[in-house]
């Protein structure tokens, strides 16, 4: 499996938006955003202001780290969404938050998107009582989502599970049993997306538009 390697909090500075890549750090004092609220690299603080191709370009970077995707598997999220009824953009967003890695996150089972991904490729999470080690796996209204009924997997989730204060979203119903579930009562919507922050605190909403006009050249 493709994965980014390198530090993580230069990729929130380099969008200018916390895009919580460490959890509960990010929401924090400790979060290099709170100290350095630049792009990264020696002429980060005299960098000008974006050009047209820039801004578009910055924002489709910033929606797949924040997904924790890459370049080629976002692309064929974005196919998908071109030849799906409704708004492209919104399709999109709402294909991401159907993998498996992010629902996982949303339900309060791992601090990240990527522990919630380390989770899925390592077997502890089930999907309709079937072990599902693929993040990428897109759920579908009706979807169970499980721990594993064993003592590692139970472990695994146990502190995120106590200690995660992330509200979860209308698509999904969470289970306060002795084994953590939980429920896709319908597909995600564009609203459903949750929406990263600035320095200051304030939102930053996605703008999928800015992405399909990108893409779409």
């Amino acid at each position: 499996m493709a994965r980014e390697t390198g530090a993580v909090c230069k990729k929130c500075r380099r969008e200018g938006v916390k895009l919580m890549l460490k959890g509960a750090r990010c929401a924090g004092e400790h979060c290099a955003m709170n100290r350095r609220a630049f792009a990264p690299g020696m002429h980060g603080m005299k960098r000008g202001k974006l050009t047209e191709y820039g801004i578009h370009l910055r924002e489709k970077q910033k929606v797949k780290t924040f997904y924790g995707v890459l370049e080629t598997q976002f692309r064929k999220y974005y196919r998908m969404a071109e030849v799906a009824k409704g708004n492209t953009g919104k399709v999109l967003m709402s294909i991401l938050e159907r993998r498996l890695d992010n629902v996982v996150y949303r339900l309060g089972f791992a601090y990240s998107r990527a522990q919630a991904r380390q989770l899925v490729a390592h077997g502890h999470i089930l999907v309709n009582g079937n072990r599902v080690d693929i993040p990428s796996y897109l759920v579908r209204t009706g979807d169970v989502i499980s721990v594993k009924n064993r003592k590692t997997s139970l472990e695994a989730v146990k502190l995120a599970v106590l200690e995660n204060r992330n509200e979860v979203p209308d698509f999904l119903a969470k289970s306060d049993n002795e084994v953590p579930s939980g429920t896709v009562l319908r597909l995600p919507e564009a609203d459903d997306v949750a929406v990263p922050v600035d320095a200051r605190g304030e939102s930053v909403p996605f703008q999928p538009q800015l992405i399909v006009e990108l893409c779409s050249k």
